[in-house]
């Protein structure tokens, strides 16, 4: 679900270890961020969009949803650096499907000019080194007018559930690297002026950034599979010995047992609902 310039450590990430995971895990986490791909369905119905664009589609799951809402008339693009995670929203598509793909960096594709009137995101636009330019990049490829939706992480602190593994994990990977603030990365929105600053000085108006805490769950089944298939630790666990692979596991594990609930397990995503609008 992400986007930054080819030849980077994003993309080196996004098209390795990290893409294939996410690959791996679509239905899990299609499951898991299904509040939000509804939000952002009923966002594009809301505006009644023609032509929409998925920033950092990923697998592609919301731009299928949308294209499914808005019907016939409308045609939605997912954009994504991934390669594995392009080709297999490719797949996705269903006969007669109004989307389509395109693998590329959303900071420099070359987009037809005032091509969309709604661009979205869910958790896709984290990920650039310049972040401005890549706002502004979008701009050029949005209507005059257009609606700007996206959802994006606060901070570390604020979502316990995502730090949980690494923080388990550290103790016995003392090189796992530790996350660093406002770097490319899945908390680099966290802070609400950095965002509004971002979108300002990138041309948007009309900006509103609202907190919003969003329960997910996944099976307890999964629970394994998610955390060491993805984030840090998924992306140092391939490389680990047995020995040390199977007491990261047990450590990890317990340390997720306050969320467990019976067969499931439950937390609060805090996020960001970002709303902007594309101005002359």
């Amino acid at each position: 679900m992400k986007t930054s310039p080819t030849g980077s450590v994003q993309a080196a990430l996004w098209n390795g270890r990290a893409g294939r995971a996410w690959v791996e895990g679509q239905a899990m986490l299609d499951r898991m961020f299904a509040p939000f791909e509804a939000m952002l369905v009923d966002a594009a119905a809301a505006v009644a969009a023609q032509a929409v664009l998925d920033v950092g589609c990923g697998t592609g799951a919301t731009t299928h949803a949308i294209a499914r809402r808005l019907g016939p008339s409308a045609h939605c693009t997912g954009v994504d650096i991934s390669q594995p995670m392009v080709a297999a929203a490719r797949l996705r598509a269903g006969p007669g499907a109004r989307t389509d793909f395109l693998c590329g960096d959303a900071q420099t594709q070359a987009f037809a000019p005032a091509r969309f009137d709604l661009l979205v995101s869910r958790f896709g636009v984290m990920f650039f080194d310049d972040p401005v330019a890549a706002f502004m990049n979008l701009r050029r490829a949005a209507r005059p007018g257009a609606e700007l939706r996206l959802i994006a992480w606060r901070s570390a602190e604020q979502n316990p559930f995502m730090t949980t593994a690494e923080r388990a994990a550290a103790p016995l990977l003392p090189a796992l690297p530790p996350r660093q603030p406002d770097a490319p990365g899945q908390f680099a929105f966290a802070e609400r002026d950095r965002v509004e600053a971002i979108l300002r000085g990138s041309g948007w108006g009309g900006i509103a950034i609202e907190p919003i805490d969003v329960g997910c769950s996944l099976p307890e089944a999964d629970l394994v599979r998610y955390f060491t298939g993805l984030g840090p630790l998924g992306l140092v666990l391939e490389d680990a010995d047995e020995a040390t692979r199977t007491r990261l596991v047990d450590t990890v594990r317990q340390a997720f047992d306050p969320f467990v609930r019976g067969d499931e397990v439950r937390y609060d995503a805090a996020c960001w609902w970002i709303t902007a609008r594309s101005v002359e």
